[in-house]
């Protein structure tokens, strides 16, 4: 058994605690950054065709979301339970 091992009375081997270094944070944290660079420079070679599509998607799905709380407050608490019973039963129905 290397050294760097332990083995406890339970006769489990646990690695021993060698080094303690204060610069292993920052070596994550710069290996995070590289990473995300990395993605952000091979998605900036990207087509504008598909960052066009993937951004109106995007709007579109943000103003839907955005109507839906509007309609959701306008209606009120006790009108938007029926609203979701009778679509409730809508698609227990088209099942």
């Amino acid at each position: 058994m290397p050294s760097e091992f332990i083995e406890t009375k339970d006769g489990v081997k646990v690695r021993k605690l060698t080094e303690l270094r204060t610069s292993t944070a920052q070596e994550y944290q710069d290996a995070m950054m590289s990473r995300v660079e990395e993605f952000k420079n091979r998605s900036s070679g990207s087509n504008t065709f598909e960052n066009t599509l993937q951004n109106t998607l995007v709007k579109g799905l943000s103003m839907i979301l955005n109507l839906k709380v509007k309609v959701d407050n306008a209606i009120g608490e006790e009108n938007l339970e029926k609203v979701h019973d009778f679509i409730d039963n809508l698609l227990l129905f088209g099942i």
